[in-house]
């Protein structure tokens, strides 16, 4: 496994483990369609989240949450609507939440959990 795709599954694991904490329920861990997939999708109360985690260990190429591309967002937003269809959640209130894990080495030095990141636009 590349040190990058390691970097990122520890990120996944530590972001599911502090949403947990923060009393958000795991529903589902990347979820896939053809075109994308979501890290993370929690429920907290009746709002399904779908979480963009996004680790890094330097900021050489800018925070971690800006590397959630407008592009990067339509592909989370379509495999959303998939989810939401396929598991009878389409009445549900969701949101889009992006974690940044911010590491040195395998050692995670802080998390950001930014609520409500992006929404669905009538660009989209």
């Amino acid at each position: 496994m590349s040190r990058q795709k390691s970097l990122g599954h520890i990120g996944e694991d530590c972001a599911a483990k502090f949403l947990e904490a923060h009393g958000y329920e795991i529903v589902a861990r990347n979820f896939r369609i053809r075109s994308a997939e979501i890290d993370i999708i929690a429920r907290s109360d009746d709002v399904i989240i779908f979480v963009e985690v996004k680790a890094r260990s330097n900021a050489r190429h800018g925070l971690p949450a800006e590397a959630v591309t407008v592009r990067k967002q339509r592909k989370i937003i379509e495999a959303a609507g998939v989810f939401l269809q396929d598991e009878n959640f389409a009445d549900c209130a969701c949101r889009f939440d992006v974690v940044e894990v911010f590491m040195r080495g395998e050692l995670v030095e802080a998390i950001n959990h930014i609520e409500n990141a992006f929404e669905v636009t009538q660009e989209f």
